[in-house]
């Protein structure tokens, strides 16, 4: 059963999101991989990451693969040019999440009138969604990425703390603009290293990595890992030069995004936002009336696992995990079975718990009601 988070009990409380690749699935490949190690386990990037270490010429493949399937797509994508049926409705999904979090910041009538979003994905889809939504002109709010500037946009951890307000034209009254704050924990596409300074700039005329030649070596590669009955030990050998090896990893390691391995960034400057991000999204959690909500998140990360765990010794916050699978909530179930203001969301047996699900039975400010298909009708 589809378990409600009612929107009468969050609305005034200081709400957090966290959302995890989950939410931009049927958009983008996440790390999950076909192929199966030895237990009959399914083996993702991370885990081979992890397991091909050491080994110089299978972690570059990897990588290679990584970032022609997982981190070029987002770099050069474009809302405008998604054309299939499940690309569409995901993108409006975010729509239908950010138009929600606007009707619980509607009813509020506090000065400070916001809401965190926390992401560990690295593509722009909430600012996509939100930018469409302003240009609309439906809803007055601000979208603040933590940046500052004009000609040139820099990232500053200190720009989360701002709020907008209106005064009246005798400055007698004044209200808060609502205001979604969208912070990337796992880093972005779109940032840059510019000095000791990140750089926002949203923009997809993005250079690919890898030559034509590269592309073809690792093609075979690339298919084995993503195609049914593979398995760890049959993974292709790729002939790579060194010189390509090099060649990669040089300009991999400019990359403004979490390595899937250690879950760290390779330029400092990105590395010292990570931990001021976990240091803002520790501090949001020990306040008083607080509210988080996990969404497509799988907790991979342990520094952001073991941050939430400490948080959650604030009786004053109530967090919703919300799992795709009844699996991964039986999972997650143990993971957080020492506290009692922890509740675990988990799809009914036979549906799963996608974007579409979670903005019509979950997060909604009018849920439907879930109704369990009839068993004759679905034969």
């Amino acid at each position: 059963m589809f378990s409600p988070i009612e929107s009468i009990d969050i609305y005034n409380k200081n709400i957090n999101i966290l959302i995890g690749s989950g939410a931009s699935a049927d958009l983008f490949p996440t790390l999950a991989l076909a192929i199966k190690n030895g237990k009959g386990q399914r083996e993702t990037i991370e885990t081979l990451a992890t397991r091909f270490e050491s080994l110089r010429v299978k972690k570059t493949a990897l990588f290679m693969h990584y970032y022609k399937e997982c981190i070029h797509p987002v770099q050069t994508f474009n809302p405008d040019d998604v054309e299939d049926e499940k690309g569409i409705i995901n993108l409006k999904n975010y729509e239908e999440f950010i138009t929600t979090l606007l009707g619980l910041l509607d009813r509020r009538r506090d000065l400070n009138r916001k809401i965190n979003i926390f992401t560990t994905n690295y593509d722009g889809c909430l600012v996509f969604a939100a930018d469409k939504i302003l240009m609309e002109g439906s809803h007055d709010f601000v979208v603040n990425d933590g940046t500052s500037g004009f000609h040139k946009k820099h990232l500053h951890a200190k720009n989360f703390n701002t709020f907008q307000c209106h005064t009246g034209v005798f400055e007698r009254a004044n209200y808060g603009i609502p205001q979604l704050n969208i912070l990337n924990l796992h880093g972005s596409v779109y940032w840059s290293k510019s000095g000791e300074q990140i750089e926002v700039k949203y923009s997809t005329d993005f250079k690919n990595l890898l030559g034509s030649r590269v592309i073809e070596k690792i093609e075979e590669y690339s298919k084995y890992l993503v195609s049914e009955g593979g398995t760890t030990n049959e993974i292709p050998n790729v002939g790579l030069s060194s010189a390509q090896i090099d060649d990669f990893w040089i300009a991999y390691n400019k990359l403004p995004i979490v390595n899937p391995t250690k879950w760290k960034f390779h330029e400092t400057v990105f590395e010292e936002h990570y931990y001021q991000m976990l240091r803002l999204l520790s501090y949001e959690l020990e306040k008083p009336n607080s509210i988080l909500i996990t969404f497509g998140f799988s907790f991979a990360d342990e520094h952001i696992l073991k941050l939430i765990q400490r948080s959650l010794s604030n009786p004053q916050l109530q967090t919703f995990i919300c799992c795709y699978s009844k699996s991964s909530a039986d999972s997650l179930s143990k993971e957080f079975r020492l506290w009692k203001n922890v509740t675990i969301i988990s799809p009914p047996d036979g549906e799963k718990l996608n974007f579409t699900n979670f903005n019509k039975y979950i997060f909604s400010l009018k849920p439907e009601k879930y109704q369990a298909a009839d068993k004759e009708d679905s034969l």
